[in-house]
């Protein structure tokens, strides 16, 4: 078990519920109305980007007008690329998240590293050198910490030793979790977090093993990365957060919707709620399965539960592969109605695309323009290239990384500015925002003419 602030998370503690503020962590009052727009949803933590040392310095003044309204809920600082920023978070938040892929390990390029046994366990040391005082600052002061990994921000260090596979990214956190332990520092709760739901899903199941293989029981924090919004973003949630909360697998959780924070909160609760009810669901499916389909037969009140239940039960069957094809029987849809939503869940897991795929993320302090609009806007342009995969984020923390499972992407670059990207490679940058809609249409337009020449 973990302590945050004023409350546990694991052990025998219910599975805790948090979301993150969007907005510009230097504006005191509009972090502290929309962290009170989260707990009133029934947030139980915060988190709030902190990009540089006075964002985290305010973190002081943000808790403090939140204990003036006799708001005690804990908050939790979102650091990356810069270690001094945790050292100083850790002074004034219940938690400082902090980010393997980039702690240390320089933003990662895509580039093949060659190391030596020697010269790869002298970086292992440098991350020793550098999280030993930050450990010691989060003990003096009582703070817990979460070794968050996200597939899209892997070190080109991981990437080179392991591939783009679970062992790499569970290895970045063992890398790290190995230390906490050996210096006797046990508030840490660990996440692994990708927009791949079977990636997110093999990476969790494979970490709670070595875990276990090392006598190591930390408390996990699950989520689906950048899920996108809409009915879309909640069904691909449930697939993946839901496929482990059926396994027992998860402590608290958080649904990443680009949507209004407070909004994922209710989406979260009910995935909570349907535990129950969606183990016993997975295993009448796994009974029903025939010629490679699930029969699913269900009722719910309303559309939303209906949506989340059918894919929490079935998540972690398509992600094994036990069926590819899904049937879908309720009394509240239409005939038309079951096969979008089957096709929705099958979407979700990897395993058939009828669509265009959104990756966007839920956007925070850090997003550089109106993620809501521009997400719609990039929908209403692209919406017929079927199968297609778009990433749409609002900074570099993840843009690059997790658009590697993209054909195209979308990513703030500054105030203003947009830089559009084919797979990998980053083709046009620092376009005008009010150009980057078009330039990204014909990118994508132009690119599949070339294909099919």
């Amino acid at each position: 078990m973990a302590r945050v602030g004023n409350i546990g998370i694991g052990g025998d503690n219910p599975i805790r519920i948090q979301s993150m503020t969007t907005t510009n962590t230097n504006d005191t009052e509009a972090c502290v109305a929309q962290a009170m727009r989260i707990v009133q949803a029934g947030g139980e933590l915060v988190r709030l980007t902190t990009q540089g040392t006075r964002e985290a310095e305010n973190m002081r003044n943000i808790s403090e007008a939140l204990k003036a309204r006799g708001i005690n809920v804990p908050l939790v600082a979102d650091v990356h690329f810069n270690a001094n920023v945790a050292d100083v978070a850790a002074r004034y938040c219940e938690k400082v998240r902090i980010n393997p892929g980039n702690y240390v390990d320089p933003a990662r390029t895509f580039k093949q590293l060659e190391y030596t046994n020697e010269e790869y366990q002298a970086e292992l040391r440098k991350i020793d050198e550098r999280l030993v005082p930050f450990i010691n600052i989060c003990k003096e002061h009582h703070t817990a910490v979460r070794i968050g990994v996200n597939h899209g921000s892997l070190s080109d260090r991981i990437m080179s030793r392991y591939g783009d596979t679970p062992a790499g990214i569970v290895e970045s956190c063992m890398e790290f979790l190995r230390i906490f332990r050996r210096e006797q520092f046990n508030d840490v709760v660990i996440s692994i977090k990708a927009s791949n739901t079977v990636v997110m899903v093999q990476s969790v199941r494979l970490l709670v093993e070595r875990m276990n293989s090392e006598n190591m029981h930390y408390p996990l924090h699950l989520g689906v990365t950048e899920a996108g919004e809409g009915e879309d973003g909640r069904i691909k949630s449930a697939v993946g957060i839901g496929a482990l909360l059926t396994e027992g697998i998860g402590d608290t959780i958080r649904v990443s919707l680009s949507e209004e924070p407070e909004c994922e909160i209710p989406v979260a609760r009910k995935l909570v709620n349907l535990i129950p009810e969606c183990v016993a669901l997975r295993e009448e499916a796994l009974k029903s399965i025939n010629n490679d389909t699930i029969t699913l037969t269900l009722d719910a009140p309303d559309m939303e539960t209906l949506q989340l239940k059918a894919a929490m039960a079935v998540g972690a069957l398509l992600i094994d592969r036990k069926a590819t094809k899904l049937v879908i029987c309720s009394p509240l849809l239409s005939p038309a109605e079951s096969v979008a939503l089957a096709d929705a869940i099958l979407q979700a897991a990897r395993i058939k695309f009828t669509k265009t795929e959104y990756i966007s993320c839920p956007g925070c302090g850090r997003t550089l323009y109106n993620l809501q609009q521009t997400i719609a806007r990039i929908k209403e342009a692209t919406r017929q290239f079927v199968g297609l995969k778009i990433g749409i984020m609002g900074c570099i923390v993840n843009g690059p990384g997790e658009m590697a499972d993209a054909d195209f992407g979308y990513v703030g670059a500054g105030p203003g500015k947009v830089s559009l990207y084919r797979q990998k490679e980053c083709v046009e940058k620092n376009i005008p925002e009010e150009e980057a809609v078009e330039r990204l249409l014909q990118l994508i337009t132009s690119t599949l003419k070339e294909k099919e020449k």
